[in-house]
């Protein structure tokens, strides 16, 4: 919680997830995957130009029309059948009620998303944190690669593991988790870079374990 907070206060509230529908919010985790968000934000604006970002507009673009609009989020045959995957679920189980979906209880929910075309554990995470908004931690590059230099975890540990060691030692609350997943990224992306991290302008550089090696490095 020290450093969520010192997080916090550096970075500000990041509202995410940006998306003005839970459909919105699947279809672009599904889009960033392997991608920025704004690669992700331009296939979905290009799918909202068209007036197919629905259920019912995603299961009846013809597949390569939907390829390309979803182009700038790359891999845009593989995603295109991965949101209509997602879509025929819906439709074809729940009588497209998505609300009714996420409504699930967290664990069969997670089995299910997790048995779908193109979705994994960040994934399915992602939407049920932000679209079904129930309380798991989503954990991605960013999040091992910042608490491995922190010092509590090896870079290479699982993903299961690495959610096992935030969940078991913060609240389980929805807010909590949407923000600090939000935050971790902001470090991430901004600061606690790959190569050449900015030590300098960090927030949490006074618990960083290999602040003197990349200071060494340069």
């Amino acid at each position: 919680m020290e450093i969520y907070n010192k997080l916090f206060e550096h970075f500000g509230p990041r509202h995410w997830w940006p998306a003005d529908t839970a459909f919105e919010m699947v279809m672009g985790a599904i889009l960033t995957q392997n991608v920025s968000w704004r690669s992700a934000a331009s296939a979905i604006e290009n799918l909202k130009q068209d007036g197919i970002l629905s259920l019912e507009g995603i299961l009846s673009c013809d597949p390569v029309d939907l390829a390309v609009l979803v182009r700038p989020a790359r891999y845009h045959n593989q995603k295109a059948k991965k949101l209509q995957s997602f879509c025929r679920v819906i439709a074809a189980e729940f009588g497209g009620d998505l609300e009714a979906f996420l409504s699930q209880e967290m664990g069969i929910l997670r089995e299910r998303l997790l048995d779908i075309y193109g979705i994994g554990p960040e994934t399915a995470d992602c939407i049920i944190l932000y679209a079904a908004e129930k309380p798991i931690f989503v954990v991605d590059a960013y999040t091992r690669r910042i608490f491995s230099r922190l010092g509590y975890f090896p870079e290479k540990i699982s993903y299961e593991e690495t959610q096992h060691f935030f969940m078991s030692n913060l609240p389980r609350d929805v807010a909590l988790y949407n923000e600090y997943h939000a935050q971790i990224d902001a470090l991430g992306h901004h600061t606690c870079l790959k190569s050449k991290p900015r030590c300098g302008e960090c927030p949490v550089v006074c618990r960083c374990s290999v602040q003197d090696q990349f200071t060494r490095q340069k």
